[in-house]
């Protein structure tokens, strides 16, 4: 969608004809064009808002009820916060009583809606006219939240601080180029760069940025808190918290959202623990993504009580039950060294003919094996494939509720 696009939306017109399509249905959406602009309706404005029901749809899974009064560009809704996420930006803020929020790179305004939402005064900024435009109207419930189009790399930073006392930064992390955009996962190619956030971050007294999960942990500073976060078990997200944003003591957190609104975390106290290493016990646990994407297993494990199957594999394991939100647990049935024909008899003899293949520090592809296995039978079953004490194994197991 363009701009021509948008200004058609946003007449009276316009609106009321995206306000009026039914829930979007891919089946129908190209019946339900012709017959609209059938009935008359500009062709563009048509098209404007079948986009707009479409990525609506989508957005549903971030964004809940919200997505149905919002707009959408393709690429935002891509990289825009989850509703649940947002909302534990906002209460940081409120939290260090932060009341005027500079949002740079503010995208189509999750996060300011967030910040709006908890009674924080919000600046939005976006260098891109048409995701500027859509933030405004997404921002238009809330008098005290103003957007601009500016680039945020030119802008006066001493004096945005005269009415902010408090900056959040969400980096674009997709290039264009020929063929459209695409992700990239070099921080200096974010927009902005991660060297601007480092800046801003050593000169306001409340910073939070928003970082790829996958950022290496070297290229973080020392006197910033970094919180991984995971939503119903998908790694999203690591959030950079600087200045009074940043808690005391902690330098590396992993915040884990569940199902029903849970919410679960686990911090370091300044060095890292390091778990035992043993045998394999009747239980095995895999902590959360953003447990192991924050360095914090030995946390983990020291909660549990348990130990690392091998020092390199995040597997931990208990000789007795044991529950923690932050791990998927299993019963262990069988540990045997891998080994294709008796692997393959052991899941024929128990009639397993659906397979989870699970696998953390295995060379075996899972696609191929899968194959190789030649599955028969009405059973479920689960395995693990990992390293045991340095050498290839396989763990049958049974997950726990």
């Amino acid at each position: 969608m363009d701009l021509g696009g948008m200004r058609a939306l946003l007449t009276p017109d316009g609106w009321a004809l995206l306000e009026s399509l039914p829930p979007y249905d891919e089946k129908q959406a190209i019946a339900l064009g012709e017959r609209l602009r059938s009935e008359g309706h500009d062709p563009a404005t048509v098209a404007a808002a079948l986009t707009q029901s479409r990525l609506r749809a989508k957005a549903h899974d971030k964004l809940g009820p919200f997505a149905d009064a919002m707009l959408f560009t393709p690429d935002g809704l891509e990289q825009a916060t989850r509703l649940s996420v947002a909302a534990h930006h906002a209460r940081r803020f409120v939290g260090a009583d932060v009341q005027r929020v500079a949002d740079l790179g503010c995208g189509l305004g999750s996060d300011a809606m967030a910040f709006a939402g908890l009674d924080r005064a919000v600046l939005a900024i976006d260098a891109d006219e048409l995701t500027a435009a859509f933030a405004t109207v997404n921002l238009r419930h809330w008098s005290d939240a103003e957007v601009r189009c500016h680039d945020v790399m030119a802008l006066d930073l001493e004096g945005m601080l005269e009415r902010s006392d408090g900056v959040w930064l969400d980096p674009a992390r997709r290039t264009s180029g020929r063929g459209g955009s695409k992700r990239t996962f070099d921080p200096e190619a974010f927009s902005p760069p991660y060297s601007f956030v480092l800046d801003v971050a050593s000169r306001f007294p409340a910073t939070g940025a928003k970082l790829a999960p996958g950022i290496a942990h070297r290229l973080l500073p020392d006197d910033a808190e970094a919180q991984w976060v995971s939503v119903h078990g998908d790694v999203v997200e690591c959030a950079l918290w600087s200045g009074r944003l940043a808690r005391e003591g902690v330098r590396r957190s992993a915040l884990v959202l569940g199902a029903n609104g849970s919410v679960h975390e686990v911090g370091d106290a300044g060095e890292p623990v390091r778990p035992p290493s043993g045998a394999v016990g009747a239980f095995l646990h895999e902590p959360d993504g953003a447990v192991i994407r924050a360095g914090l297993v030995g946390e983990v494990a020291a909660r549990l009580g348990a130990r690392v199957i091998d020092p390199t594999i995040a597997y931990l394991t208990t000789d007795s039950a044991a529950t923690d939100p932050l791990v998927h647990s299993y019963a262990v049935e069988e540990v045997l060294p891998f080994h294709l024909k008796a692997l393959r008899a052991l899941l024929r003899d128990r009639g397993i003919g659906t397979l989870t293949i699970k696998k953390r520090g295995s060379a075996v592809d899972p696609i191929q094996l899968r194959r190789q296995l030649r599955l028969t039978g009405e059973a479920e079953g689960t395995i693990a494939l990992t390293r045991v004490a340095g050498r290839p194994h396989v763990l049958l197991l049974r997950p726990l509720p």
